[in-house]
């Protein structure tokens, strides 16, 4: 009876925001507190982006402040280009910070101006540099020419990869490059400090982008970094090799033969078995399309290169317990490709960026459950373009200092603390289903993340499809069980299209390239997290039942304290 009550009242829940129309059939979703498992890593804590002298401007600095002011932990931030030669103008997929030229005689020529710049920047937030070894300065680099790049949107991408992508001509000089970079940063920020970073080499070197030579060589190059690290700070942590796409069969090959290389091969530098290793990276990429004159996304195809690479580790016996990142976790791969150019993009300003979000990220801590990993962290290659069109469907956070709706995604996640949980929903896609086939059925993945610390609870719920089509909204009813206290007070906060959506507000302006000073005021406005709810309810038996409605593409957060 206390069911039949429970499901009654849905309809009654009219301070929970939506406007469409929900089915008469709730979807239950039951969350059990007393059944922790595992700690609520905050996997999500980390960012990335191409163009690092992006760092130090005006919407890069707002920008970095807000991500450090919504986690609980410090943020990390990997960039690129931190070793690339030229005069720190920044352009899109492109960054240099000049660290490292030659005189006359061909001695090297250390300046470090623009890194510290830019990691000033985050460390004067309490963020912490996932420190980019790369790329190579022009004076090193085999093939210096072309070396500048002057990439555009809907250009062949193949156009980017010029001489910063080669090898060095002399090694010595690179191992002593790595070398000066760390042992300043200690100088500077000191050991402690440096000591929580993370260094790593390169980025996607398996093909003929950004690394224009072989696993051998790479692996080199490796071994001539890693020493320099440790060189200047025994206690430095670095690692990589940063592949893309685990599950290819290329990448995959790479992976292993790199993996093998720092555990059993012989090493460059000390002609020893064996390379220094801390953590170990890969990249995972969906692949939206457009389909029937919709974008149909494709979180499978992530979540495949994500359990290919969680499997890879889990097999390594030397490695299996090393930390691992995701060092490039996104829907799909080019952040500087905007919707005009690659119309696959257009989920990236409303709400399928924000529900994607939500529901691989869940599926990142199932997989890393199920081949029982350490897993670290997963780096959101998304930040912010500066001086480009409003909305314009680049992959990033913000637009023009305007926090997009999936930037709340990451609001809740700084909510969320404490052990996660067991959550059951009879509409939550199984978790090898939906990596080997995604979210193509009619019904939706209505599904839920929860996490409980002392006496208070977190619940995230999504309401995901790979379709980015218009739906009907849907009644939740969630029960959440294990509750110590007579009463809970539930606070409620959403992101759907009526709210935390700066784009459709910008949408309703009339979609302005120049908004007045007051539009703007209302998209900031807009932009951040907005609560939808808060009362206090009664617990029965330990456990205390919640109604609620969930647009497609919505996500909701209820917070529970008692």
């Amino acid at each position: 009876m206390k069911y039949l009550a429970f499901v009654a009242c849905v309809a009654a829940a009219h301070w929970l925001t939506t406007p469409a129309t929900a089915q008469s059939t709730p979807v239950h979703i039951q969350v059990s507190l007393d059944q922790p498992i595992a700690d609520m890593k905050p996997v999500w804590a980390w960012f990335g982006y191409d163009e690092p002298n992006y760092t130090y401007m005006k919407d890069g600095k707002k920008l970095l402040s807000e991500l450090a002011a919504l986690s609980p932990v410090p943020v990390y931030v990997r960039a690129h280009n931190l070793l690339t030669s030229g005069d720190g103008t920044a352009a899109l997929k492109w960054g240099s910070t000049n660290a490292y030229t030659e005189d006359a005689q061909g001695n090297p020529v250390y300046n470090w101006r623009i890194i510290d710049s830019i990691f000033d920047t985050y460390v004067q937030r309490g963020m912490k540099p996932m420190a980019q070894i790369g790329f190579m300065p022009e004076a090193l680099s085999v093939k210096p020419q072309p070396y500048r790049h002057y990439w555009k949107p809907g250009q062949p991408y193949q156009e980017v990869f010029t001489g910063w992508a080669h090898p060095p001509k002399d090694y010595v000089k690179w191992g002593n490059l790595v070398y000066e970079w760390v042992k300043h940063s200690v100088q500077r920020y000191g050991a402690k400090e440096v000591d929580s970073w993370y260094w790593e080499l390169w980025n996607e070197p398996n093909g003929k982008g950004y690394w224009q030579s072989t696993v051998e060589e790479y692996c080199k190059l490796y071994d001539y970094t890693a020493a320099a690290v440790k060189r200047a700070l025994p206690t430095a942590r670095v690692g990589g090799p940063h592949v893309t796409g685990p599950a290819w069969n290329v990448s995959e090959k790479f992976l292993r033969s790199f993996l093998d290389h720092v555990t059993n091969g012989t090493n460059h530098v000390t002609g020893k078995k064996g390379t220094p290793i801390d953590f170990i990276a890969f990249h995972a990429k969906g692949s939206p399309r457009v389909v029937d004159g919709h974008v149909r996304m494709g979180i499978s195809n992530q979540l495949k290169d994500i359990s290919k690479g969680f499997e890879i580790v889990a097999g390594t016996p030397a490695l299996k317990d090393l930390p691992i990142v995701i060092g490039e976790s996104d829907p799909e791969g080019c952040a500087a490709c905007g919707m005009a150019t690659n119309p696959e993009n257009a989920y990236r300003n409303g709400t399928m960026y924000s529900s994607y979000t939500a529901a691989s990220f869940a599926r990142k801590y199932a997989l890393a459950d199920l081949f029982k990993v350490n897993f670290l962290g997963a780096v959101s290659w998304s930040f912010e373009f500066e001086n480009q069109p409003w909305f314009y469907g680049f992959r990033d956070l913000a637009t023009n200092g305007v926090d997009k709706p999936v930037l709340n995604i990451f609001r809740m996640f700084g909510m969320m603390k404490g052990k996660r949980v067991a959550v059951a929903s009879d509409r939550m896609y199984p978790l090898l289903t939906i990596r080997d086939s995604g979210v193509r059925k009619a019904t939706t993945d209505i599904g839920a993340l929860a996490a409980t610390d002392k006496k208070t609870a977190t619940v995230m719920i999504w309401n995901y499809h790979d379709d980015d089509l218009p739906g009907q909204a849907e009644s939740v009813a969630a029960i959440v069980k294990g509750i110590k206290g007579k009463n809970v007070q539930l606070t409620q906060y959403t992101v759907d299209r009526s709210n935390s959506n700066s784009y459709e507000v910008w949408k309703a302006m009339g979609s302005p390239q120049q908004p007045s000073a007051e539009q703007v005021a209302q998209l900031e406005k807009a932009g951040q997290l907005a609560q939808t709810g808060s009362q206090s309810i009664p617990v029965v038996d330990g456990q205390a039942s919640i109604p609620l409605r969930l647009e497609r593409q919505g996500v909701v957060l209820l917070k529970l304290e008692w």
